[in-house]
Protein backbone atom coordinates (compact mmCIF):
# COMPACT_ATOMS: atom_id res chain seq x y z
CA UNK A 1 0.00 0.00 0.00
CA UNK A 2 1.45 3.37 -0.97
CA UNK A 3 2.16 5.72 1.66
CA UNK A 4 0.53 9.40 1.85
CA UNK A 5 3.56 10.65 3.08
CA UNK A 6 1.72 13.12 4.45
CA UNK A 7 3.53 15.65 7.08
CA UNK A 8 7.36 15.07 6.15
CA UNK A 9 8.88 17.62 4.88
CA UNK A 10 11.39 17.49 2.10
CA UNK A 11 13.64 18.69 -0.64
CA UNK A 12 14.10 17.76 -4.26
CA UNK A 13 17.46 16.86 -5.61
CA UNK A 14 18.93 15.43 -8.84
CA UNK A 15 20.04 11.91 -8.07
CA UNK A 16 23.63 13.45 -8.83
CA UNK A 17 24.94 16.22 -7.60
CA UNK A 18 27.87 17.27 -9.58
CA UNK A 19 30.34 14.01 -8.76
CA UNK A 20 28.44 13.71 -5.73
CA UNK A 21 25.63 10.26 -6.33
CA UNK A 22 22.93 10.04 -3.92
CA UNK A 23 23.39 8.85 -0.52
CA UNK A 24 21.01 8.53 2.59
CA UNK A 25 17.42 8.64 3.36
CA UNK A 26 15.10 9.70 0.30
CA UNK A 27 11.36 9.62 -0.16
CA UNK A 28 10.64 5.99 -2.05
CA UNK A 29 10.08 6.77 -5.51
CA UNK A 30 8.12 3.99 -5.77
CA UNK A 31 5.60 4.83 -2.98
CA UNK A 32 6.07 1.86 -1.35
CA UNK A 33 7.10 3.19 1.95
CA UNK A 34 7.78 6.44 3.56
CA UNK A 35 11.26 6.44 2.80
CA UNK A 36 14.18 4.30 1.56
CA UNK A 37 18.02 4.49 1.84
CA UNK A 38 20.44 5.10 -1.48
CA UNK A 39 23.84 4.30 -1.40
CA UNK A 40 26.38 5.70 -4.35
CA UNK A 41 22.69 6.57 -6.39
CA UNK A 42 20.70 3.30 -6.49
CA UNK A 43 18.21 2.37 -4.04
CA UNK A 44 19.02 0.01 -1.70
CA UNK A 45 16.67 -2.46 0.57
CA UNK A 46 16.25 -0.80 3.41
CA UNK A 47 13.65 1.61 4.06
CA UNK A 48 11.55 3.20 6.59
CA UNK A 49 8.29 3.86 7.62
CA UNK A 50 8.00 6.84 10.55
CA UNK A 51 10.35 5.33 12.65
CA UNK A 52 10.10 1.61 12.31
CA UNK A 53 13.02 0.62 9.47
CA UNK A 54 12.94 -2.68 7.63
CA UNK A 55 14.06 -4.54 4.83
CA UNK A 56 12.24 -4.55 1.06
CA UNK A 57 13.57 -4.82 -1.94
CA UNK A 58 12.98 -2.18 -4.21
CA UNK A 59 10.70 -3.30 -7.61
CA UNK A 60 12.88 -4.18 -10.44
CA UNK A 61 11.05 -1.05 -12.49
CA UNK A 62 13.08 2.02 -12.65
CA UNK A 63 11.74 5.32 -11.28
CA UNK A 64 11.97 8.44 -12.98
CA UNK A 65 12.12 11.95 -11.82
CA UNK A 66 14.41 13.73 -9.22
CA UNK A 67 14.23 12.08 -6.06
CA UNK A 68 13.13 13.69 -2.58
CA UNK A 69 15.42 14.03 0.37
CA UNK A 70 13.87 12.89 3.52
CA UNK A 71 14.57 15.11 6.76
CA UNK A 72 15.76 13.25 9.35
CA UNK A 73 13.48 13.08 12.66
CA UNK A 74 15.88 13.30 15.31
CA UNK A 75 15.91 10.45 18.29
CA UNK A 76 15.35 11.08 21.90
CA UNK A 77 18.53 10.96 24.35
CA UNK A 78 20.46 9.12 22.80
CA UNK A 79 18.67 6.55 21.77
CA UNK A 80 20.56 6.45 18.44
CA UNK A 81 23.32 5.57 20.33
CA UNK A 82 21.61 1.86 21.73
CA UNK A 83 23.47 -1.28 20.45
CA UNK A 84 20.60 -3.81 18.93
CA UNK A 85 22.18 -6.46 21.56
CA UNK A 86 21.32 -3.96 24.20
CA UNK A 87 19.19 -6.65 26.18
CA UNK A 88 21.33 -9.18 25.94
CA UNK A 89 24.59 -7.67 27.10
CA UNK A 90 23.64 -7.18 30.86
CA UNK A 91 24.14 -3.55 30.65
CA UNK A 92 21.20 -1.16 31.81
CA UNK A 93 18.72 -0.42 29.66
CA UNK A 94 16.65 2.34 29.95
CA UNK A 95 16.70 6.33 28.94
CA UNK A 96 19.77 8.25 30.15
CA UNK A 97 17.07 9.53 33.03
CA UNK A 98 16.05 6.20 33.80
CA UNK A 99 19.56 5.40 34.46
CA UNK A 100 20.50 8.59 36.53
CA UNK A 101 17.20 7.77 38.54
CA UNK A 102 18.63 4.36 39.52
CA UNK A 103 22.00 5.45 40.16
CA UNK A 104 20.77 8.11 42.40
CA UNK A 105 18.46 5.19 44.34
CA UNK A 106 21.21 3.31 44.74
CA UNK A 107 23.23 5.39 45.99
CA UNK A 108 20.60 6.79 48.57
CA UNK A 109 20.77 3.46 50.30
CA UNK A 110 17.39 2.79 47.86
CA UNK A 111 15.51 5.86 48.91
CA UNK A 112 15.42 7.39 45.94
CA UNK A 113 16.28 10.83 44.72
CA UNK A 114 16.30 13.37 47.92
CA UNK A 115 14.80 10.75 50.26
CA UNK A 116 14.82 11.25 54.14
CA UNK A 117 16.54 8.13 55.75
CA UNK A 118 14.23 9.28 58.78
CA UNK A 119 11.10 10.97 58.15
CA UNK A 120 9.74 12.18 61.47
Amino acid sequence: MPHSGQGCQSVETELTLGDMRAEGWYRDPYGLHTDRWFSDGQPTDLVRDGKVESRDAPPSATFSGPLVESVEVPLEEGLDLRRADEAESGRPVGTVKQIWAGIETAASGGLGPGGDPDPD
